[in-house]
């Protein structure tokens, strides 16, 4: 490896272009991929890109480490999947570190511009929900880059710009459009064919949006990330880019300063855990959700282990109402910079007793329309060390706040629809959230993302992530059952048909790959059933000492790649 680009020795900021060509022909040669699941024994990526899971696979069998890994696979995702995240957006990343047998979390989760107010929402006294879900004061502060840095800078082995060699390949030379990223941008096409960049990025030149298999490019996001060269941080908020960003915000109405982008800092943040059934099930604080769902796995493990098949009546009879509680409880969570927390409470022995008491059947209340599968993207990564990382990556909704630079195809969030803008007044994913969570000047919103990792007798056994606004909650935690409890493999169980009762409106979501029977049987609990098509995706690696089985969901498609 010593003349290798990708050597943690050999200090180079890109593999040639020769090299990088033959290894993107080899990665879209392959897409798209025939199965859902896959084993390997020394290195896996279990990604919602089959192009972003084999580049960061590219990156292991190099001689990198799980987090280069992970910053190469985040940075592919943001071309690959630029519906879902990329530079402009923020994320969490979960780390097992083998070596030292050490839990890291990093939070490098958007953050509100210091000059946001619950006012920049309300127009004649009224709260306008739709200005928080796009246009300009919709975006937050991104801190993706700055995270990916932070990880790279204390753990990784490579040079940044190694790592960004291929998204950049991807970005300038293309890409292709996954049917999953065709029907986001049919879904969007009213609002974001309004924008130049995206009508530069997915669409032809009759302007009809890129159909599934079209070749799409973004030069100009391929130039950007070039320009980071190997001070993405410097580059991107303080430099040259920093100002043309801010200019571009405050041309059309934003509050983003200069000063927001000079003042982020991701944070460092102790993971949380509890016991579960003999295993350990690590997450992420807040401001992840990671604490609502192993609140509702200890609701499950605080009685007796129900024998009843997965994905039975019986199941989601003492699932659904758990599940709900855990939500009832999401109003607690905030920025623990900005509002204390109760998390030793929430996670007590005392409260989960009374919360699992209190768990009872609702009935009335309004129906809602589901929002479509969220600008939201998960990967998990194990290399040969035994480190285990799992990402979890947002812009908020699909393209974000359906907004652009142009001149840097540089896609936006709409992180600030994470907030609570008003009382009362539900955000896209249709969460009534509280108080603790309203908007404040450098305060981060409020996160479904619940990054996972499970350990048995001080031995990783999983790794698992989802997307999908709310649903990530619930369906992390019904992948982790059906694999931790009813002993699935990977595959099996990010298939089996989900559930989803976020509380609040009072309906349980069923998919509609669960029987009607099914169905009809947790209606006559009591529920009020609306059954979609589906909820959500989950990725997720299981691992034991000789193997590694991975598996992505096709409810949004993906690949897993491993050696």
């Amino acid at each position: 490896m010593a003349n290798s680009c990708f050597s943690p020795h050999y200090n180079c900021a890109l593999l040639t272009s020769a090299a990088f060509s033959l290894l993107m022909i080899t990665l879209i040669s392959g897409w798209p991929t025939s199965s859902a699941g896959a084993e390997s024994h020394h290195e896996m990526v279990a990604a919602e890109s089959d192009v972003a899971a084999r580049a960061g696979l590219e990156v292991m069998k190099a001689g990198g480490n799980a987090v280069d890994a992970a910053v190469a696979t985040s940075l592919v995702l943001g071309v690959t999947n630029a519906g879902s995240c990329g530079i402009g957006g923020g994320g969490f990343m979960l780390i097992y570190w083998a070596k030292s047998h050490r839990f890291y979390g990093l939070d490098y989760r958007e953050r509100a511009p210091l000059a946001a107010t619950p006012a920049m929402y309300l127009r004649d006294g009224k709260p306008v929900e739709e200005l928080a879900r796009s246009g300009p004061l919709a975006v937050a502060v991104p801190g993706e880059l700055a995270g990916l840095e932070a990880a790279r800078r204390r753990f990784g082995t490579m040079s940044f710009s190694a790592l960004a060699a291929p998204a950049i390949e991807l970005a300038r030379n293309g890409f292709p459009i996954t049917p999953h990223m065709a029907e986001d941008i049919d879904l969007t096409a009213g609002k974001i064919s309004q924008d130049a960049g995206f009508r530069e990025l997915y669409f032809d030149d009759s302007g009809a949006p890129l159909k599934a298999g079209a070749i799409a490019h973004n030069r100009k996001l391929a130039a950007l990330i070039t320009d980071l060269d190997n001070n993405p941080v410097g580059q991107f908020y303080r430099g040259k880019i920093a100002h043309q960003l801010v200019d571009y915000m405050h041309r059309r109405g934003g509050v983003l300063t200069l000063d927001d982008l000079a003042e982020y800092r991701p944070v460092w943040r102790e993971p949380i855990s509890i016991g579960y059934r003999g295993y350990q099930v690590y997450t992420m604080p807040p401001p992840s959700s990671g604490g609502v769902v192993l609140e509702i796995l200890a609701m499950l493990a605080a009685g007796p282990i129900d024998r009843s098949p997965a994905g039975s009546p019986l199941y989601f009879a003492e699932l659904i109402p758990l599940m709900r509680q855990g939500f009832i409880d999401r109003a607690d969570y905030a920025d623990p910079a900005y509002v204390k927390v109760p998390l030793t409470r929430l996670l007590s022995a005392k409260h989960i007793a009374e919360a699992r008491a209190i768990a009872l059947h609702h009935t009335g209340g309004p129906g809602i329309t589901v929002a479509h599968d969220h600008g939201t993207s998960n990967f998990c990564v194990v290399d040969r060390e035994g480190n285990v990382v799992v990402v979890t990556t947002t812009i908020n909704t699909i393209f974000g706040a359906k907004m652009t630079i142009p001149e840097l195809g540089l896609i936006l969030n709409d992180e600030m629809d994470d907030f609570t803008v008003a009382p009362g007044v539900p955000n896209a994913f249709k969460l009534v959230q509280a108080a603790a969570n309203q908007v404040a000047p450098g305060k981060r919103p409020l996160s479904s993302m619940s990054p996972i990792i499970v350990m048995r007798n001080g031995r990783p056994v999983l790794a698992a992530g989802g997307s999908g606004g709310p649903t990530i909650i619930s369906g992390v935690v019904q992948v982790v059952l059906d694999e931790l409890d009813f002993h699935l493999d990977p595959q099996r169980a990010v298939a089996q048909g989900r559930v989803h009762d976020q509380a609040a409106p009072d309906l349980v979501l069923v998919e509609s790959n669960l029987p009607a029977e099914t169905s009809e049987a947790i209606s006559r609990m009591g529920y009020h059933v609306k059954r979609v098509p589906e909820l959500g995706a989950v990725n997720t690696i299981a691992i034991s000492p000789d193997q590694l089985q991975g598996a992505f969901d096709r409810r949004k498609g993906g690949g897993v790649a491993g050696d």
